[in-house]
């Protein structure tokens, strides 16, 4: 008679130093044999999971605002932002799928525990500060569909960690298919609107072709120019987090890792999931900025925060033709509006639980159920949320709603601190024969528009930080206000280039150490 090997039991928090999302890796069958279409079904999902980082709620303000102020002058904008996006999620994709490492295990492997450590905090805030917009979002979705009052709308998004415990139990695969129903959500309720104001579409084309202006400092409507349109449209689309998820969910499939040629088939394929899907973010998001344009009438939208674009949308005043304008006196558009918005919170909660999984394994090494994962993580992230709701609830509608914004706008700073610190090591690993072999590291062509587009998105993060910083004292801020925003934004912007230096330096030597230990096997 053989003894029953009794179930292992985990702790809440154990070590965990495994496959990147071990319960999922390689879990997803892929058929063999089979044509493009099947093939591309079969690994169409992460790119979904990834996408929704570029058209959560941090987006839309930045999108409908730099429309409202500049027409479709920031289109080329939005169109430059999804370039690149799918240009590093490319090599966020190749690199889990040839190493078998995520961005984050591949980063500790070649790095000193105490700096894992410092990336692991400063990864987590850039997560929290998202995960922020995501609370504000679905509570003030939660508030103009049900009439909710936001503290208790604040806390009923903390039970949405319900909603997770239930997608896990179904399956990675319905998992992904959720995500994209919801994308299609909001696809279709952009559409719709933008559909029916009739938007000067040779406009919108010219407006994808950058020009002088487009990154103009000169040119200021509604306390804007066009560089500060165009480094939020740039801060809230291409998001850190996003890279180290793409690594890990990319090696869901299940292949045979020593055969060549379906790990090169796996990265094809895992490209195009990724294109096609920053391809509807792209249109989300350029939908988001024609709505600004040709929905409302030009500064017709005084409030960009969530609530005032509801109330533009039920004010027939507001509306730019009359088909519009009896459509929003029925109260559709504000309510396919507000649903687009609970969408897009949810969405991100899935996303967001799954890439702070993946940074605290790869970088201390430690997991935690992803039920728990969620609630801690979503319960710090309703604090300020709180203080802000009850710091300015005696006080007028509108102030309490510009606390909300000003909050959501000002979280997203530490998106500039973080993203030059995945996208470096991602490009530094993807560049490498080491790392990726003669077939799959990146051609000439890529690694060219790689260190263009790293060098030129971290130079934009860091000229646009003293003004994210000024943003910390309202719109009323004394001169003396504004000169110490600018030297705590010149002391943060000389920190990161000093962490920045730290990271190459001991990812160089990693990197020697690892090649030396390649040679000696041979």
């Amino acid at each position: 008679m053989t003894a029953t090997k009794a179930p292992k039991k985990h702790k809440l928090i154990e070590y965990a130093n495994g496959p990147s999302l071990e319960e999922i890796n390689g879990t997803v069958e892929v058929p063999e044999g089979k044509g493009f279409w099947k093939l591309l079904l079969a690994y169409s999902g992460p790119g979904a999971l990834v996408a929704v980082g570029y058209m959560d709620p941090g987006n839309w303000s930045t999108s409908i605002t730099g429309g409202q102020n500049f027409q479709y002058l920031l289109m080329s904008v939005i169109l430059m932002s999804s370039l690149i996006a799918m240009l590093l999620q490319y090599m966020a994709a190749k690199l889990g799928i040839v190493t078998q490492m995520d961005l984050a295990q591949a980063i500790r492997a070649r790095t000193s525990k105490s700096l894992g450590i410092v990336l692991w905090i400063l990864t987590e805030l850039a997560i929290m500060a998202t995960d922020i917009a995501e609370v504000i979002g679905a509570a003030i979705a939660l508030y103009l569909l049900f009439g909710i009052p936001l503290m208790i709308a604040v806390f009923i998004t903390v039970l949405d960690v319900m909603l997770l415990l239930l997608l896990t139990k179904i399956g990675f695969r319905k998992i992904e298919a959720i995500v994209v129903a919801l994308i299609v959500v909001i696809f279709v309720v952009f559409a719709y609107e933008v559909a029916l104001s009739n938007p000067d579409w040779n406009g919108v084309i010219k407006g994808l072709v950058p020009n002088a202006q487009t990154f103009s400092t000169t040119k200021h409507i509604g306390g804007q120019t066009p560089l500060t349109g165009a480094l939020g449209i740039i801060g809230a689309t291409v998001m850190p987090h996003n890279l180290y998820l793409h690594s890990a969910v990319s090696q869901t499939r299940k292949i045979d890792r020593h055969n060549e040629e379906q790990v090169a088939q796996t990265v094809r394929f895992s490209t195009w999931d990724s294109n096609i899907q920053l391809t509807m973010a792209f249109f989300v998001n350029a939908l988001l900025l024609i709505m600004g344009v040709a929905v409302f009438k030009t500064g017709a939208v005084k409030d960009p925060s969530f609530f005032g674009l509801f109330e533009a949308l039920s004010d027939t005043s507001t509306m730019s033709n009359g088909l519009l304008a009896s459509v929003a006196r029925t109260g559709v558009l504000s309510t396919l509006f507000a649903v687009a918005l609970l969408a897009s919170g949810q969405n991100s909660t899935i996303t967001g639980t799954l890439t702070g999984q993946v940074i605290m394994e790869g970088f201390v090494h430690l997991r935690m159920p992803l039920w728990l994962r969620r609630l801690v993580t979503r319960l710090l992230s309703v604090i300020p949320v709180l203080i802000c709701v009850m710091l300015t609830s005696g006080k007028p509608a509108v102030e309490e709603h510009e606390a909300l914004n000003t909050l959501m706008n000002n979280s997203q700073v530490f998106l500039a601190f973080a993203l030059p610190f995945s996208m470096l090591p991602l490009l530094m690993f993807t560049d490498s024969r080491v790392e990726m072999g003669d077939r799959f590291k990146n051609s000439l062509l890529i690694r060219g528009l790689g260190w263009l587009s790293v060098i030129g998105l971290t130079y934009l993060n860091m000229i646009g930080l003293p003004g994210q910083i000024e943003a910390f004292f309202g719109d009323q801020a004394t001169n003396g206000q504004l000169a110490l925003a600018d030297d705590i934004a010149y002391v943060l912007i000389v920190g990161v280039l000093a962490l920045l230096v730290w990271m190459i330096v001991e990812l160089r030597k990693g990197n020697q150490r690892f090649e030396q230990q390649l040679a000696t096997e041979k």
